[in-house]
């Protein structure tokens, strides 16, 4: 028995050996761009210095299952969207545990209203915290329901998620000990929830209820809910202290100035919206176009309305949009890419390949 014991004992080490051979532990202190590949599970590491994918993490379900330079255990069920902590030394990721790369609409969506699936089985999401230097798993802990994104509050200390239900609500944890600490009750299936580039505010895109609720974040209160248009997935913010709102349904962007709470313009696509994302420098407005490929931009004029400048091929699927200086990157969900564009030329520069189903980015 203890010889085979010590058979074992080397074989398992062995084992790990091999593996940290084949995986070494990472160390990505280049920019970088953080690219959620929500079928395969797993996190592609752009080096920005290169354009090229440096790293691939693996996203698991268990924080306690790790060996060195690798995430051991179940895969985290499909990865969402992702942010940075103030001091980027984390990367924070909501998994809702089913497929939203069809959109978000009940006619669009691969999931049906309510936080459940097809099979009536209520969902329950996942949040997991990563060192951004090395890529291992921190925590993993459940929310209470299916979620869309869970974002650091503006000091650090609080990580906030939604919960996408008929009644929906938000739910702060403390980002120290992972324990609820809050819940404000919003709109119906709330689904991105973002802050103002200054801090002052939170803002919840209420898909079910067409609005966005404005929450003060020290008081936790509800202090505004503004109407939008139909369907909408995420307040984004703006340096220009507006917030842009993608409706789905109503294939619109609705501007929020954030001094008002109030929609200052309203500009018809003629396209349903996948993210949109605001260039302070170029004062532009760019929108993704996931069905005819493309992202389009808009141009912020003297009196602050938006003129329409044109278009840049992607790939099927764009989705999330990112900017590092003059360089705008964007997911392409169905062609499993991510499309690397010139802002001031506004010209595709190239085409990265990355996991299946890549939808949200963030940069280092």
């Amino acid at each position: 028995m203890k010889n085979i014991f010590k058979i074992l004992t080397v074989l398992v080490l062995s084992s790990c050996m091999n593996m940290s051979e084949t995986q070494p532990e990472l160390n990505i202190n280049y920019p970088a761009a953080y690219v959620v590949n929500g079928e395969s599970s797993t996190l592609s590491v752009i080096n920005l210095n290169t354009n090229e994918v440096s790293a691939t993490i693996q996203l698991t379900d268990e924080s306690g299952m790790q060996m060195t330079g690798m995430n051991m255990g179940a895969f985290l069920a499909y990865p969402h969207h992702i942010y940075l902590n103030p001091s980027k030394t984390q990367v924070i990721v909501a998994a809702p545990g089913v497929d939203l790369s069809g959109g978000h609409s009940s006619s669009g969506s691969s999931h049906s209203s309510g936080g459940h699936s097809s099979s009536g089985v209520a969902m329950k999401g996942k949040v997991a915290v990563l060192d951004a230097m090395n890529g291992s798993n921190i925590k993993v802990f459940e929310a209470v329901g299916m979620n869309h994104n869970a974002i650091y509050s503006p000091d650090g200390l609080e990580i906030w998620t939604s919960l996408m239900d008929t009644k929906g609500k938000v739910l702060i944890y403390d980002a120290n000990t992972y324990t609820l600490k809050n819940t404000i009750e919003v709109g119906a299936e709330p689904a991105e929830i973002t802050f103002a580039h200054d801090g002052s505010t939170a803002f919840v895109a209420n898909g079910g209820s067409n609005s966005v609720s404005v929450i003060n974040p020290n008081s936790k209160k509800v202090i505004a809910t503004i109407p939008v248009g139909l369907n909408p997935v995420g307040a984004w913010t703006g340096a220009d202290n507006r917030m842009y709102v993608d409706n789905e349904d109503g294939q619109s962007v609705s501007i929020i100035d954030v001094k008002t709470l109030k929609v200052s313009e309203t500009i018809s696509l003629g396209f349903i919206p996948g993210y949109v994302a605001y260039h302070a420098e170029m004062k532009e407005m760019w929108v993704s176009d996931p069905k005819n490929e493309k992202v389009h931009w808009w141009t912020k004029t003297t009196d602050g309305t938006m003129k329409y400048g044109g278009a840049v091929d992607t790939g099927d699927g764009s989705h999330a949009i990112a900017f590092k200086d003059m360089k705008a990157y964007v997911t392409n969900q169905y062609a499993a890419s991510v499309t690397v564009i010139d802002i001031m030329q506004h010209k595709l520069i190239k085409n990265i390949k990355v996991g299946k189903n890549p939808n949200g980015i963030v940069i280092k």
